[in-house]
Parts: structure tokens; sequence; C-alpha cells
């Protein structure tokens, strides 16, 4: 400290710098308040920061003060502050010359009684609720029987020697146990890591992955239950992919992770319970139901052989079954020959209408129209085209005669005209061959209707044309008088003949002469 004198100045107080003034009051307060106990509401929590150390403030109803938690001390404290949470802090209260303020440098932080932690608890329950991670619609029904088991709890507890006994005698199978703390700092993070870890598992990995987890703890206080209270636990179980059930502390101990999990265990031995059924119970039942079945079996199969019986007996036999089927097949052959005879004789009467209108002078006079029509369109054709190309040559004779006065840049247009012209008509000309050898075709087939129709082709097959005296066809035995004559007309010339009786019927008394051979077959063919 450094003393001035003013020779000039009115007073002779003694003059201070800036810093050391802070400086003398820094060691004032430091020195009277070196080792203090605050208790108040946290205020302005925003976690750590980058650095590590954390900032916030105390107040209460009437005043406010800021605290400082550095980073060593802070990775010491047994539970993490929180904003709004009452706490009762140790340290020492220290000024910031930088600012004028002065702070307190918290060095241990505890909750101010249990009545603290209560109302933290239900602020995080009533936080979790309205998030939905307490809703029944997440919580999943547990495996009936789970080949594995998956503990996360403490292994040198009394409690997972409790689950492991309880589940080799109810069910054995196989169990994996997740170390973890189940008390004090970072026992939270180690609890959620665990849950996490078991959901990352693979089915057909090295470690199976369980079908059901078991997060244990034995009783204790609500400090010491105060990890399975962490957001990170509560929020690790509600999104576990495998059923969790909670099994912390006793049956009057509750945690938030008792509302996350799937099921809540009173104790960890009712977890156990819980996870897997008893043995014995279901072979019991396997073994019951297998009588059951047995027994319900054999009686099924004597009513069924009863049923059987009885509806063998009411069965008609064979022949009864048959009789009627039999019956219509035989009326169904009997009148098979009777209708094939009315059918043949049916088609016959048809053939005959229809032959009779089939006339030779009909279809010759056709066909000479036909003829007479398709000479008179090749004509008109042939004179149609014939002036077509009249007027397309003069019409080409005259554009050529004008356009020789042209310049020579036209001559090529010119040139296209007259390819042109020219490929037109010899289209027109292919078309005409064509139409002609078309209309060649139709005549050629009505020549050969003409000529399938042609009595001639009958005489060839053995049957004779009678004609009279005038040359017109007898088609009637009654229009032949006696010393009437005939000619016959056969496929290879005529011959005369004289009637003898007038084509007057055979006498009763003649007796009939029967063939000594089967006529000779026509060439007609089969009507079918």
């Amino acid at each position: 400290m450094s003393t001035f004198f003013d020779s000039d100045s009115p007073s002779n107080v003694t003059e201070y710098s800036v810093s050391e003034l802070s400086g003398s009051i820094r060691r004032t307060i430091e020195q009277n308040f070196e080792h203090v106990r605050v208790r108040g509401e946290i205020s302005g929590y925003r976690g750590p920061h980058s650095s590590g150390h954390a900032y916030f403030a105390l107040k209460d109803d009437r005043a406010r003060i800021d605290a400082v938690i550095w980073k060593s001390a802070f990775s010491r404290l047994k539970f993490r502050p929180e904003e709004g949470m009452e706490v009762i802090a140790t340290g020492r209260v220290t000024t910031f010359p930088g600012s004028s303020k002065y702070q307190i440098v918290i060095e241990t932080l505890e909750p101010a009684g249990a009545g603290a932690l209560m109302a933290l608890l239900e602020e995080r329950k009533r936080k979790f609720a309205a998030e939905g991670l307490f809703d029944a619609a997440r919580k999943r029904p547990l495996p009936f029987m789970p080949k594995v088991i998956g503990v996360v709890t403490s292994p040198t507890g009394a409690v997972i020697r409790d689950i492991l006994h309880r589940i080799a005698d109810r069910f054995p199978v196989h169990v994996i146990v997740w170390p973890v703390r189940v008390q004090g700092d970072g026992a939270g993070d180690e609890v959620a890591a665990a849950i996490q870890g078991f959901n990352a598992l693979e089915t057909s990995g090295p470690i199976p992955r369980p079908n059901v987890l078991i997060i244990a703890r034995g009783g204790g206080s609500l400090e010491d239950l105060w990890c399975f209270n962490d957001e990170a636990v509560v929020r690790a179980a509600a999104t576990s992919g495998i059923p969790l059930i909670s099994a912390v502390g006793h049956e009057t101990d509750w945690t938030l992770i008792d509302y996350a999990a799937d099921q809540r265990a009173p104790t960890p031995t009712g977890a156990a319970e819980m996870a897997v059924p008893v043995k014995a119970d279901l072979e019991a039942q396997v073994a019951n139901l297998a009588a059951r079945l047995k027994g319900v079996a054999t009686r099924q199969m004597d009513n069924r052989r009863q049923a059987l019986r009885s509806l063998a007996r009411a069965l008609p036999s064979l022949d009864q079954l048959l009789a009627l089927p039999r019956r219509r097949f035989d009326e169904a052959a009997a009148g098979l020959g009777r209708g094939l005879q009315m059918n043949t004789a049916n088609k016959r009467r048809s053939f005959e209408r229809v032959a009779a209108h089939l006339r030779a002078d009909l279809l010759r006079t056709r066909i000479r129209d036909r003829r007479r029509h398709l000479l008179e369109a090749m004509n008109r054709v042939e004179r149609c085209v014939e002036r077509q190309l009249d007027r397309r040559q003069s019409r080409v004779s005259a554009a050529d005669a004008s356009l020789r006065a042209l310049p020579s840049r036209l001559v090529g247009q010119i040139h296209r005209a007259s390819d042109r012209i020219r490929g037109l008509g010899a289209r027109a000309d292919a078309a005409m061959a064509a139409e002609t050898r078309r209309l060649k075709g139709a005549l050629v087939a009505q020549d050969r209707v003409l000529q399938s129709l042609s009595y001639r082709n009958i005489l060839q097959r053995g049957f004779a044309l009678v004609r009279d005296e005038a040359g017109e066809p007898v088609k009637q035995a009654a229009a032949v008088a006696p010393g009437m004559a005939l000619s016959l007309e056969f496929s290879d010339g005529r011959v005369s003949a004289v009637a003898s009786d007038g084509g007057a019927p055979p006498s009763p008394q003649s007796p009939k002469k029967r063939p000594t051979r089967p006529p000779e077959p026509t060439k007609q063919g089969s009507l079918f």
C-alpha cells in the first residue's frame, strides 16, 4: 500500500488505487467468510460450461448471490444440480475484481433435506408424464418363456445372488449380468449405459441379446436410490427395445424408473418370479393337457367311427344307385338308331329342296350376265385409262411447251414432275392389270361352279338323260306313251329307243327279282 500526500489537497485522507481497494475488499471477505454453508434455491443453471465449470446463482425470497463450481469440484458432486432445486452449498465467499461482484465458490453441494428431493422428484415425475414416458400404451408384455435374461445390478451385493437362485429354482435359463454401481456419483449414467448396451446387442452375435431386462437394487433411503430417478435412466428405460422389469428397493420404495419400466416388481426376487415361469408347474400342466388331449381324441374317434357305421347302413346299394342311370342309358341307346334315321331323312329332304333350286340354265344365265358385266367394266376401265393418259399427255405437252421459255433453274422441277407422272401411269397400269386378274379369277370360279353343276358330270356316274322327240327332257314315267320314240343320252353319246308299255307298274303276280350282288357304290359319297 502506498501513501501519497498532496499539499494542495483539502483533506489528509489516504488515497487507494482501484486495484488496491478491490484486493483489500477481497482479502477482508475471504478472511471473514473462508468457510460458509449457504441454503438457497438454484437459479439460472444451464449445465456445465465448455470449460467444465458451472455458473449459476443461489437465491431466496429477498436476496441473490452468484455461485461457481470449478471443474475439479463439479466432478466430485454426488448429484447434479438442477434449476429450482433447494440445496445447501458449502464453500468460501470471494470477489471478482473485474466486475466488483462477490460470489461463493462451492466445494460441496447437497439437497436441502428430504423435502427438497421429494419436490424435485415430483417435478421430474410431472415432466416425464407430460412427455408420455409413463403412458400405458408404451408398455409391452413380458415374454412368457425367455431364453436369455439380462440383469443390471451390482455384482457384489445380495441382490444378484437372490435373482440367480430364484431363476435356477423356477426355470433355469441363460443369465447375463451387466455390473454397475447402484449408488453414488455416476451410478445413473452406468445404469443408462447398461440398458442401452443390452439393446445394442445383436441376436446372432457372440453375446446373445436378452429377451427381458431386470434393473435391480436392494432397499435404501431416498438419497441411496436417487440415481434411479436420473433423467438418463428414465429415458433409457422408456426407449428400451427389450421389455424391462424394475426391481429397485423394497415394496414401499418407488422411483421414476418404476413408472417408465414395462413391469414393476416389489423386490428383486419378485422380478425373477415375473421373468420366468415355474418349470415343474409347466411340466405338470403339459402332462395334464396331453392326457386330456388323448382322452378327447379317443372319444372323438369313437364318435366318428359310430357315425360312420350309421351312415354306411343308411347308404343304398350299388345296384340301387345305378338302376335309374342304366335305364336312362338303355332308353337313349334304343332311340339313337331312330334318331339317326330321322336325321338322315331330314337332311335328305333339305338337300333335295336346295338341289331343286340349282338349275343349269339359271347358272348359265348368271354366268353370262357376270361375264358381260365384266367385259363392259374392262372396256370402261380401258377407255377411262386411255382418256386419262391422253389428258395427262396433252397437259404434259402443253406444260412442256410453256416451260421451255422458263429459266434453266426450273428444269429440275420439270424433270421431277415428269418422273412422277410416269410413276403414276405405271401404278395405273399395274392397278388395271390387278383388277383384270381379279375379275378373270372370279370368272374362272363361276365357270368351275357351272361345270360342277352340269348334268354331264351326273351322266359320267352311270346315269342317262331321257329326251322325247322334241329333244326336251322327260322327267316323269307317266309322260311316256307306248310306242313313243325316245332318245337316251349317255356320257359318251346318244341311243334311240321306243317305249314298249308306257312305264306301267309291274304286275303284282310277277315275282320280284332279288339282286344276286349288291349294287356298285356311287361316287356321290356319304351324306355325313
